[in-house]
């Protein structure tokens, strides 16, 4: 039953693991171009390229008019009221001057007059008030500045991704060709381990008639044991490289790869004949994002110098409130009366004196500068002492690579030479034993010189800022 029960998961799963595993077959210029449309960290750089480019906008955007509508609507469940003298003293006036009398006979004059104070209200129950206002920014000292650094600010970002680009470029190459070598010396290690089995078959049919003896067996089984046990090593740290290219690739760990790009160690030599007179600093990211950043601290360095400059803007304000009281009739207008405003000015704003906090910042600018130049004296130190260690890395890669070339030849002529004595039954087996160990260690030390050699290409030719 749960035999059954896996094979149906098998089948249904089947479809998905076959999509979701996709076989590569890629050269070191795929790898690196992959990276860099995969890297999680450059995804992110270029999402920040693309945030400064909205905020560059959002500092065009601080320098148009800006238009606002604000609207308000009241109702007061208590009027607000103030004291109102009041008094009937015009009557008596009135009166006094007609001469009437009270019904005594006496004449009325203005010291029968009263005086007092009322609560009166000047607000209506209900208002409101809707306004139009719209403001230019004629000259503000920080968003004149952020205007103008907008474009450097993008470029410093680009700089940045660039110099992220560089280590993504330098760490594949170099995953890459571990991974291409070893899978070299894995062919090489197998061919020799299928030698080792034939040598064990003949020396085992030589052990049979009489012609060798059970120790020369014995001691070709434990070299072809050891040879064994370097090749499970060796196909487990071709794995281990394997998955750390792909996750330098920024691709699934379930894709296969197929690497193509042939190993040709000739053509590290040509890398020692590049032309190094003619090398700018700028060809290296990391100067050009540094040089970028002085500009930009030189442009902070204008916005304090400018600070003292005022703000100016323009603006109008349009506004029409209103208010209800069912006592209102203005002209027929019933409950309701309006009115309309209208108010066009001029804002200048002026600091007379800051504390000499704009004085202390133009100095931090100043310093901060300075700083800026000595790290770049120091990159171009750096630079001219990596291209003078990464070329003499390389000269002393290829020489060494030369050597090892030549020891696994001559091994190879001593071991194929060995076991033509030994089957002439003029060379011991330990004679052939150890011609095959040694022919063994140098194609070993061939292969760790070919990736050391491709290393320093890899290094020198990043130092150049060719990579």
């Amino acid at each position: 039953m749960k035999i059954v029960l896996r094979t149906l998961v098998m089948l249904f799963l089947w479809p998905v693991l076959s999509v979701s595993q996709e076989i590569r077959q890629v050269t070191v210029d795929d790898a690196i171009r992959i990276a860099l449309e995969n890297v999680s960290e450059l995804r992110n750089l270029r999402l920040d390229e693309q945030i400064q480019v909205a905020k560059n906008k959002e500092v065009i955007g601080s320098a148009l008019p800006q238009i606002a509508l604000s609207g308000q609507g009241t109702y007061y469940t208590n009027l607000p009221k103030i004291a109102f003298p009041s008094s009937d003293i015009g009557i008596y006036q009135v009166l006094e001057k007609e001469g009437v009398q009270d019904k005594n006979g006496n004449p009325i004059n203005t010291s029968n007059a009263t005086f007092g104070v009322q609560p009166v209200s000047f607000v209506a129950p209900w208002n409101y008030q809707v306004g139009l206002g719209v403001q230019q920014l004629l000259f503000q000292p920080d968003v004149f500045i952020a205007v103008q650094a907008r474009e450097k600010v993008l470029e410093f970002a680009k700089e940045n991704t660039k110099v992220a680009e560089l280590r993504v470029r330098e760490s594949v190459s170099k995953s890459y060709y571990a991974v291409l070598i070893a899978q070299q010396q894995r062919q090489v290690l197998g061919e020799t381990l299928k030698r080792l089995k034939q040598l064990e078959f003949e020396m085992g049919q030589m052990y049979k008639n009489g012609f060798a003896e059970k120790l020369d067996l014995d001691k070709l089984t434990v070299t072809l044991n050891n040879t064994e046990t370097a090749q499970n090593q060796l196909d487990n740290a071709i794995s281990i490289s394997t998955s750390l290219l792909k996750n330098t690739m920024g691709i699934p760990q379930s894709d296969s790869l197929v690497l193509t790009t042939k190993l040709d160690p000739e053509m590290l030599k040509t890398e020692l004949l590049q032309a190094r007179g003619s090398f700018d600093y700028s060809q290296r990211p990391e100067f050009t994002l540094m040089n970028t950043a002085r500009e930009l601290q030189e442009l902070d360095l204008k916005r304090y110098k400018l600070a003292f400059a005022p703000t100016l803007a323009v603006f109008y304000q349009l506004q029409r409130s209103g208010q209800r009281n069912e006592i209102y009739d203005v002209n027929g207008s019933g409950p309701w009366f309006s009115f309309t405003t209208g108010l066009l000015g001029v804002s200048l704003n002026q600091t007379l004196f800051d504390g000499f906090q704009r004085k202390n910042k133009i100095q931090q600018s100043k310093l901060n500068i300075q700083k800026i130049e000595n790290s770049l004296t120091m990159l171009r130190q750096a630079i001219d002492m990596e291209q003078n260690i990464a070329a003499s890395a390389l000269n002393s890669a290829l020489l060494n690579l030369d050597v090892q070339k030549r020891n696994m030849q001559l091994a190879e002529t001593v071991f194929n030479t060995t076991k033509k004595k030994y089957q002439a039954g003029l060379a011991s087996s330990f004679e052939l034993i150890q011609s095959d160990s040694e022919f063994q260690r140098a194609y070993g030390n061939y292969f760790q010189a070919l990736y050391e050699g491709y290393v320093q290409k890899i290094s020198y030719t990043k130092a150049l800022g060719k990579l």
